[in-house]
């Protein structure tokens, strides 16, 4: 597996199990690691650091990670970062609006980490 990475890394998912779990993941592959536990954190978050990558859950209290997508997207900040929805919902449906809100991949839970950091390493790659 590729080795390639973003440096800067944004995590927000309302689960603090499930985002430690991301943590010690993506840090044991040298990313610099940000989180968050709700979408208006993760925006605010996205502003003040830029990270390269934004991974979020779709369901979060407070703003959903769409929101947080298309917000961040509107923001037309170049270059943009490379947005993941990683979230329980999983039908076609869904994974088009994640999509249309801006989204470069949606990964259904319990997601695969290394095919993550598969879609990253390729994004970052350029």
């Amino acid at each position: 597996m590729s080795t390639a990475k973003a440096e800067r890394l944004l995590i927000a998912d309302d689960d603090p199990n499930l985002l430690e779990a991301y943590v010690l993941f993506f840090e044991a592959y040298g990313y610099a690691v940000q989180t968050a536990a709700d979408g208006v954190d993760a925006l605010a978050a996205y502003c003040a650091s830029r990270p390269d990558v934004v991974m979020l859950d779709l369901q979060m209290p407070r703003m959903d990670g769409r929101a947080v997508a298309r917000e961040i997207r509107r923001l037309n900040v170049a270059p943009w970062p490379l947005l993941l929805a990683v979230t329980a919902l999983c039908t076609p449906t869904e994974r088009a609006e994640s999509l249309e809100a801006g989204f470069d991949h949606h990964f259904v839970k319990p997601a695969r980490l290394p095919v993550i950091l598969a879609a990253i390493a390729s994004h970052t790659v350029m």
